[in-house]
């Protein structure tokens, strides 16, 4: 079997979640993909990076020739339908997980697997064949009438069976069995940490109150979202996708629900996205709000409040933090592992969290600011503020290793010199609005002079545009924030210029690479694929500028690169395949705010008011 064979391609998984962690349910039924107990611990289901030892949970048709296979989620729910579909009948598949209680133990976790033949007859064939510790530690398998029991030194999973399991040969059970029209089964998969005995199969009642809590759950949550303008299922879906990465017990959104999905194939840029990053912040905030989602944008300010009070000796930060405060993520490689379709190496952990990136105090001074206009923030936390700017007023001029966390050394970059300006312009509004004490006049000074540097330095007279880092003529797609952050206005000539530039240099048809390779070396062999979040900066840009038939042409290419329930992967390809961890949170912001704005745009071009919420920099 080749590599292609053994692995789906990653855009044919769709995800479903519990707000502690996610499982990745692949088209063909496999469950390839879960953490438990939460985002970052070690994997239960780990296939989707080893085929053949990390684990899976499956139920499928046992002869897949001929077979269609469908996804879908059920409306304005996280729960997932997976449709096998052949001539010998039709099938279904819904998968979900309960949302957990408050006082629930941390490592109990329920999912929910139900079969139902909707019409005909098909056999199928069911395996779980967890591998715990990302297939580095051995299990006992106990079988029981109730199912069977998977028993690992730390805490165990229980699958609850209504059919008679019997061991297979790598430390999991399986079944096969034939259904006919009007026929269903429930299962139901449970972790512990007490070697608690299989519970009874679920009933049909049971099963069908656990369903109906949950899709309750997703509905009325959905509810709340105020976003009623165009594109509106999408932006649904990506609000959806935030919430199921969050992580409910600190409020912390996770950059992606996975480890080590490559931006290149059999390449080395392979990392570990389960953890927050500081940068995403701003852009969380302003998205949650702008949806209306202020429990979830209150619940995520708690978490940054928190890495304030967190501060080290000298005031600074980190790039990232684990979910719930972790500061030491130390990166390490799993090389008995072999990668998404050979993608080595396989990471956990993330040494970026020791990098210095200077950006991440503009990211964290602009989500302050936003969620201040919201709710007033504590005097507190102005405090820890004016302790990380009295830290950035002398390093700002500091070369750093940026946004896109390059390993080739540190420069002068312009996206870390414009959140800097970011960092002081939102600090002192702040305190005008606020009245509170700070050295404003310092502040305004820094300001001017940060304003100054990079129009001077990180212009480039020859290219027409602004570069990636100061004497540099590599373009960055994240010079299309100077407009997103208000540095410069909707029609200020250098940034027009600059759009076109970018997308003459970095544009595949709607795709927007990251930057310039070779010019920008990152360090790493190999090419990467186009950066999806870039490619809705650009739309939200050209919105704002006014470009609203090609903004708009843009952002209905790119909503068609979405896969088959809405998801977006960190990266796409030239081809459309989607790269990286998925699904990623950045790119779902990105979209959100991009659909946002040009929607608002395309309103106030027709004399039309705007449904959503306020512009949040007003």
């Amino acid at each position: 079997m080749s590599e292609a064979q053994k692995y789906l391609p990653i855009e044919d998984y769709a995800v479903i979640g519990n707000l502690h962690t996610v499982a990745l349910v692949g088209k063909n039924g496999s469950i390839d993909w879960c953490c438990l107990p939460r985002f970052d611990a070690p994997s239960v289901f780990g296939a989707i990076l080893d085929a053949d030892k990390a684990g899976f949970f499956r139920i499928s048709p046992t002869d897949m020739s001929g077979v269609k296979c469908q996804q879908l989620y059920l409306p304005e729910t996280n729960i997932l339908l997976t449709r096998f579909l052949s001539a010998d009948g039709v099938a279904e598949v819904t998968d979900f997980m309960p949302i957990k209680e408050v006082d629930t133990p941390e490592h109990e976790h329920k999912l929910i697997r139900s079969i139902a033949m909707v019409h005909g007859s098909l056999s199928f064939t069911l395996i779980c064949r967890p591998a715990f510790n990302y297939a580095r530690d051995s299990h006992d398998v106990v079988l029981s009438e109730n199912g069977a029991a998977f028993r690992h030194q730390h805490f165990q999973i229980n699958l609850a069976s209504p059919l008679s399991l019997e061991p297979d040969e790598q430390g999991g059970a399986k079944a096969t069995f034939t259904l006919h029209s009007g026929d269903a089964l429930h299962f139901s998969l449970e972790s512990n940490q007490e070697n608690k005995p299989v519970s009874k199969p679920l009933s049909e009642e049971t099963y069908q109150a656990a369903f109906h809590k949950t899709s309750h759950y997703w509905q009325n949550w959905l509810s709340q979202c105020q976003y009623q303008g165009r594109w509106r299922e999408m932006v649904h879906r990506s609000a959806l996708v935030l919430k199921l990465l969050t992580y409910a017990p600190t409020g912390a959104i996770v950059a992606a629900a996975t480890t080590s999905l490559p931006e290149s194939m059999g390449g080395e840029r392979n990392w570990d996205y389960r953890y927050t990053w500081i940068r995403d912040a701003s852009f969380s905030l302003y998205s949650l709000l702008t949806l209306g989602l202020t429990e979830e944008a209150g619940a995520f300010m708690g978490w940054l409040d928190a890495r304030c009070h967190q501060l080290k000796d000298n005031g600074t930060l980190q790039p990232m933090y684990g979910i719930t405060g972790e500061q030491t993520l130390t990166e390490i490689s799993l090389d008995h592992l072999e990668g998404y379709r050979q993608s080595r190496p396989v990471r956990i952990g993330n040494g970026a969290y020791s990098q210095t990136q200077l950006d991440i105090y503009g990211e964290m001074m602009d989500a302050i600011f936003i969620f201040n206009r919201h709710e007033a923030i504590s005097y507190d936390l102005w405090l820890n503020v004016r302790r990380l700017l009295d830290w950035l007023a002398d390093h700002w001029q500091d070369p750093d290793e940026g946004i896109w966390e390059v390993r080739g050394g540190p420069k002068q970059f312009l996206h870390s010199r414009l959140m800097s300006w970011v960092a002081f312009d939102r600090a002192i509004r702040i305190a005008r609005d606020r009245g509170w004490p700070a050295p404003t006049e310092k502040w305004v000074e820094i300001r001017s002079q940060i304003y100054e540097q990079i129009m001077n330095e990180a212009w480039n007279e020859k290219e027409q545009s602004f570069v990636q880092y100061y004497g540099s003529d590599a373009v960055d797609a994240s010079s299309l924030l100077l407009m997103i952050t208000n540095f410069t206005g909707n029609r200020e000539p250098r940034m027009l210029s600059t759009i076109q530039h970018i997308k003459q240099e970095l544009s595949e048809g709607a795709l927007v690479r990251r930057y310039t390779q070779g010019a920008a070396s990152d360090g790493l062999e190999g090419q990467e694929g186009t950066f999806t979040a870039c490619s809705f900066w650009l739309v939200e840009d050209l919105a704002r500028a006014g470009r609203l038939d090609e903004a708009r042409l843009r952002l209905e290419k790119l909503l068609s690169y979405s896969n088959h329930v809405g998801l977006y992967a960190e990266e796409i390809s030239p081809s459309g395949e989607a790269l990286g961890n998925y699904p990623q949170a950045f790119t779902h912001l990105a979209l959100i705010t991009a659909c946002y704005h040009l929607d608002k745009a395309l309103n106030a071009h027709r004399g039309q008011t705007h449904p959503s919420a306020e512009n949040l920099y007003d």
